[in-house]
């Protein structure tokens, strides 16, 4: 049996124009929540919606344009530009000379520069239009303070497994065409799995593999069906963009609480993404050195060694020389003192004086520079017993300070007693 489906895609098809028929975001269209009383009430604001793809962002827009007594405008920030700002603006202008109102929706607002952004203040803030902005982004980031702060911004969750349930259910049951099929869904956890959490996309498999099944008078669909349709899983990352941060974050966080094996989720989340290698290698050289440090010394000889070998290797091979480098710096004993220390130095640097170098401490390297006192008196440790020697090497109008506290972690504890050692009868250690 030959089935004639529509150019129109199943998600556009399906796309809910009430909020009773929307699934999903509870926290803003539930019973007494911001968006569902602004629909109620036409009372409209300006709002950016940030969440992944896939989870009602257009379709909420589209849902108060259809319910809301005002003149909908839909620009994509990928194709449009300032010239399709203001011509909304115009339009928007000959609206309220009639007392209508005017929303613009801007998809992937994010993609809108500086300048772009700047063309909408003086409308959104005058209350000209009304802005509805769509961002997979972090608008912290993307969107400039000015915009940020004439626009509130609701935060969109990924789509649970009930609300994707009840999405592919409407399919199912709603769809013109879909609905006068015999269709039995098998393995459905699978299909939400491949979705990662997008219903665009779980409408996208579901019906390619109705197509795919449709000559067949009762079309079963199961795991084999979708691995047929699509061969990987949706991996919701961006590499330039807020999950960016979020994972590797999450992966320094997993290494400095000595967690090897949520380390290596999260490294194997960057890695499945498509992440570069080496942006990962890079900030295991920061961390051997922020997080471990002194501690274990040879963290940074080992994570500068991975970046080299993974510079040199690329992948996939330098998945293992990656893993291996996190399991190892995860395993070590911690300590941050160094980068506290030099916190503490730069912080006394930048509030007080920049006093002069002693002159025992200051080099010699001419005749003149030595009759100037360049280096007198400076006492060389080499010539001491235990090559230590009591001085000061602060400057001589500063209070001597201490910036370095060694932990009792790892190889710290061994310089921890030895300066103690030395400078034993001193205030300093």
């Amino acid at each position: 049996m030959k089935i004639n489906f529509p150019a129109t895609p199943l998600a556009e098809r399906i796309r809910p124009e009430t909020i009773e028929n929307f699934f999903g975001q509870d926290h803003l269209v539930g019973n007494g929540k911001p968006i569902r009383l602004m629909i109620e009430n036409d009372n409209l604001s300006s709002f950016i919606l940030w969440g992944p793809p896939g989870t009602g962002k257009t379709t909420l827009a589209k849902i108060i344009a259809a319910n809301t007594k005002a003149e909908f405008h839909q620009l994509s920030a990928v194709s449009s530009g300032v010239k399709d700002v203001r011509s909304v603006i115009e339009i928007a202008e000959q609206n309220k000379q009639w007392y209508k109102r005017t929303i613009l929706f801007i998809d992937e607002i994010h993609r809108f520069n500086k300048s772009q952004q700047d063309a909408l203040l003086h409308s959104v803030e005058s209350g000209l239009l009304y802005l509805i902005g769509a961002t997979t982004e972090n608008p912290s980031f993307e969107v400039i303070p000015a915009l940020r702060s004439r626009a509130r911004v609701y935060v969109l969750n990924e789509l649970s497994k009930e609300d994707l349930q009840k999405i592919l259910a409407t399919a199912i049951t709603k769809d013109e065409v879909i609905s006068k099929l015999e269709i039995e869904v098998k393995d459905d956890d699978y299909l939400f799995y491949l979705s990662g959490g997008d219903a665009r996309i779980l409408l996208n498999i579901f019906e390619s593999a109705v197509i795919q099944e449709g000559s067949k008078d009762k079309i079963i669909l199961d795991k084999n069906v979708y691995e047929n349709i699509i061969q990987n899983k949706n991996i919701i990352y961006d590499k330039a963009g807020e999950e960016h941060y979020n994972l590797i974050s999450a992966f320094i966080k997993s290494v400095r609480g000595s967690d090897p094996d949520a380390a290596l989720y999260w490294m194997a989340r960057m890695l499945e993404g498509g992440e570069d290698p080496l942006f990962i290698a890079r900030r295991m050289v920061v961390l051997a050195s922020e997080d471990i440090g002194n501690a274990s010394p040879n963290a940074l000889v080992l994570a500068e060694a991975a970046f080299s070998a993974v510079d040199k290797i690329g992948m996939p091979e330098a998945r293992i020389i990656l893993a291996q480098c996190a399991a190892y710096l995860a395993s070590l004993p911690k300590s941050n003192s160094s980068y506290t220390a030099v916190e503490k130095a730069l912080s006394e640097v930048r509030q007080n004086p920049l006093y002069k170098v002693p002159l025992h401490l200051r080099n010699a390297p001419t005749k003149l520079m030595k009759e100037l006192g360049y280096s007198h008196g400076y006492k060389y440790p080499h010539d001491k017993e235990g090559n230590f020697v009591i001085e000061k090497y602060f400057p001589d109008d500063m209070e001597e300070k201490q910036f370095y506290f060694p932990t009792e972690n790892g190889q710290e504890r061994q310089l921890k007693e030895r300066l103690q050692s030395l400078w034993k009868g001193k205030k300093k250690y």
